[in-house]
């Protein structure tokens, strides 16, 4: 599971999508032919629930470790960036 604070784009789709907890789906095959038990990543999907009209669907995007690693920085970025504004400070905190 993934959670974003803020809403968040994925390369290669145009929509954004809304803040919230995401599942992540990886596909893996068995290597054969080594002495131990080893798997390769074939596919990582991000489980995007339908909204509104799209209630009940759910949908398997295609992406991959390094566009959500992108994606997760940024919403953190963007999260630390919005804590410590001043507009995020209490009359407390600007006396300190």
């Amino acid at each position: 599971m993934l959670t974003f604070a803020k809403a968040f784009t994925l390369p290669g789709y145009p929509d954004e999508l809304p803040p919230g907890e995401y599942q992540i789906v990886v596909e893996e095959e068995l290597l054969l032919g080594v002495s131990f038990e080893a798997y390769r990543r074939t596919a990582t999907y991000l489980t995007v629930s339908g909204k509104g009209s799209q209630v009940g669907r759910t949908e398997l995007r295609l992406t991959n470790e390094k566009d959500l690693e992108w994606a997760l920085g940024r919403d953190r970025v963007n999260s630390e960036t919005r804590k410590n504004s001043e507009a995020a400070l209490s009359p407390l905190e600007d006396l300190i």
